[in-house]
């Protein structure tokens, strides 16, 4: 044991080093990304086949790869917060008009709201055309012990009602939420931001020269912060390689094939509503495959990270450099999207744990009132869900006890949930860049040299 351990770290290493290779021979950071998840997934593999009697050996090598995934991890956690209070203020500093920030809000969440209740429907849909049902799942003692903890946290979701969690969005101590230490924490900072914002362009139209000065200042500010997200951002392929490692190499095989029919059926409904993504910006005149090839990038990340709040950065600097999205809109969009309707984990997931659960009750799963009860409760529940992984979990606890189901699914899925929610957090960050993109559209703020970037000459 003691020998292999530095073995397997120093192959690590080497990886390390081969990456570092790869940017010097100035790859773009997308192909270096793509390098690093291609050498995170062989590692990984790797270390399953070798090891396949030894797992201690697998637990203590992935110990010290940790240390780059979850340095890495804080450091995109670090940034976020501040990201997002200056972005917001920059925002609405930028707007001029409060009008416009309640117009913009509107339609991107009327848009993340919206395509989240698709979600549900194609959750529904996949859930009853592969026959997934809850009947026959065996609870081993992982599960058991997994259900035995969210009972104790559906205690507190439960003795919470819609009005209750309106009321969580609002900040009471800024620097309380600062530290993330809320699930809507991030939702409140936004708050903060735009009402910061508010009372900038109200001082500003007091005394012009203090509005030049605030402009100022929250311009420099915002150009230090994504100097620094940029610092950060070079450790992606590293942060990846990392990542990867730990997911392949720490999967449970025999989980994985056990219930290989709903890890399908979840990739079906992702699959489908990414076409449904594609589908609205085609509508709107966006050229697809240049969208695809600029977005790559935050979608890997994306998908090693299982966050869609650590992937908030990239999002904003993807939306604004690349796909020509306005930088009020972008950022609304971004922080929004981390937290309301989230197409995979707030729209696909509880859906089809609620059809999964519903014929177990004696319900039928096609009945339009069912489907329409659902997808109703979806649509609030996507409202405040975490932006990290497990914000899954949380919808589904909101869900399933408001449709009158037991939660115990939730924690007999807890073999295959990291392989699943890699997929949903790449849905629920291309969501909220699609609506990024479709509001600018349908607001018509696109820059017209900007919009080239996106979209095809009629």
């Amino acid at each position: 044991m003691a020998l292999v351990v530095p073995l397997n770290l120093l192959v690590f290493a080497g990886l390390i080093l081969a990456l570092v290779q790869v940017r010097k021979l100035s790859f773009t950071l997308s192909q270096q990304i793509l390098a690093g998840l291609i050498a995170g997934v062989a590692f990984g593999f790797v270390l399953q086949v070798v090891y396949a009697g030894n797992p201690a050996a697998i637990d203590e090598t992935l110990v010290w790869t940790n240390v780059v995934a979850s340095t890495y991890i804080k450091l995109l956690q670090m940034v976020i917060m501040p990201l997002v209070l200056v972005m917001m203020i920059s925002a609405v500093v930028r707007m001029r008009e409060v009008a416009a920030l309640g117009r913009i809000g509107g339609v991107v969440i009327g848009i993340l709201v919206g395509t989240t209740m698709i979600a549900a429907l194609v959750g529904i849909t996949m859930a009853n055309l592969f026959n997934l049902t809850a009947e026959g799942l065996t609870e081993g003692a992982r599960e058991l012990a997994r259900a035995s903890a969210l009972e104790s946290r559906l205690e507190t979701v439960e003795s919470l009602g819609l009005a209750d969690m309106l009321v969580r969005f609002i900040p009471s101590n800024i620097f309380y939420d600062l530290t993330g230490a809320r699930p809507t924490s991030i939702i409140a900072v936004v708050i903060f931001g735009v009402l910061f914002g508010v009372a900038a362009l109200q001082v500003g139209r007091e005394n012009a020269e203090r509005g030049d000065s605030i402009g100022r200042f929250v311009e420099t500010v915002q150009v230090i912060i994504m100097k620094l997200v940029r610092i950060i951002m070079a450790f992606t392929p590293y942060g990846i390689l990392a990542l990867m490692t730990k997911v392949v190499a720490g999967s449970n095989i025999a989980d994985i094939l056990n219930l290989l029919t709903f890890v399908v059926a979840s990739y079906a409904a992702i699959a489908i509503m990414f076409s449904v993504h594609a589908l609205l910006l085609l509508l709107n005149g966006v050229n697809i495959r240049r969208y695809l090839q600029n977005v790559w990038p935050v979608l890997t990340f994306a998908f090693t990270s299982r966050s869609s709040a650590a992937t908030i950065p990239l999002n904003v600097e993807t939306q604004i450099d690349k796909l020509g999205v306005p930088t009020s809109i972008a950022n609304l969009a971004a922080t929004f999207g981390a937290t309301i309707g989230q197409n995979g984990c707030a729209g696909i997931y509880p859906a089809m744990l609620a059809t999964m659960v519903a014929p177990t009750m004696g319900i039928n799963t096609l009945d339009p009132s069912f489907i329409a009860g659902l997808v109703g409760i979806v649509a609030i529940s996507s409202f405040g869900v975490a932006g990290v992984g497990g914000g899954a979990t949380f919808a589904a606890l909101i869900v399933l006890p408001a449709m009158g189901m037991p939660i115990a699914l939730v924690a007999l899925l807890i073999s295959i949930e990291p392989l699943i929610d890699m997929g949903r957090t790449a849905l629920n960050v291309n969501g909220s860049m699609t609506a990024g993109v479709l509001t600018s559209r349908l607001l018509k703020d696109l820059p017209q040299d900007d919009a080239a970037a996106v979209s095809e000459s009629a």
